[in-house]
């Protein structure tokens, strides 16, 4: 992690904004604050900082919206910010490629503590040397962030890409839901396993059929999940 990383915070409501950068300061980091989601799109590509806090609810574009351009530039980490404590949002949230998120009202010290866990994660994940895992039809590379099935580059937010390169680089190894939040997400990770379970969703959604390659994502009941070599 650089001396003094920068953290986009995207929210209209300049209390939040203002708590939010007086905390991330005092430990460190460079702030600085947008209140509209088309703007935080300019800014990130101006500027593209180490990690953001997205709102949910913006004027301009929704965090999901700007979610959604930021996943096509890359993997900068993303926490959303919602007060919607819903399943459905943070599942969608999730789904799109955000790395955590926090319900409102929050903690200051756990959002601090948040921030600072995914951005090991982030970093631990960029140290990871240019290995790529290759199974019949399946070519899983983590350092250039890439999958492809059956020869075509199939789209994948980064969490879901380290939850597939994790489970194949153990092969016929069970792990719990709880493990892989572990491994994955990192210790200090917020979320429940329900987070596991919708990524292994979307994973199987993309690789469908891959039985007849002599591989698969495999739930084993009662336990977790295992990459299963046949």
């Amino acid at each position: 992690m650089k001396e003094k990383p920068y953290i986009m915070v995207v929210d209209d409501d300049p209390n939040i904004s203002r708590l939010v950068e007086l905390y991330l300061e005092k430990e460190n980091f460079e702030v600085r604050s947008v209140s509209r989601g088309d703007d935080a799109v300019n800014e990130f590509h101006r500027l593209p900082p180490d990690l953001i806090l997205l709102d949910v609810m913006l004027p301009g574009m929704d965090g999901y919206q700007v979610l959604k351009a930021v996943r096509k530039s890359g993997s900068i980490p993303v926490i959303m910010l919602t007060a919607r404590d819903e399943t459905f949002d943070k599942v969608l949230g999730l789904e799109l490629g955000a790395d955590d998120y926090i319900t409102k009202p929050f903690d200051a010290k756990e959002m601090v503590a948040r921030v600072k866990a995914v951005l090991r994660r982030s970093q631990g994940a960029e140290e990871e040397t240019d290995t790529d895992l290759t199974f019949p039809g399946l070519t899983v590379s983590i350092g250039k962030y890439e999958t492809y099935f059956e020869g075509n580059r199939v789209e994948m937010p980064p969490k879901e890409l380290e939850v597939l390169y994790f489970l194949a680089g153990h092969p016929n190894q069970v792990f719990t839901r709880e493990q892989l939040l572990k491994q994955v997400w990192g210790f200090d990770f917020f979320g429940d396993s329900r987070t596991v379970d919708v990524h292994i969703k979307r994973l199987r959604e993309k690789l469908p059929d891959s039985e007849r390659f002599g591989w698969s994502i495999h739930t084993v009941r009662g336990v977790g999940y295992k990459f299963e070599l046949n």
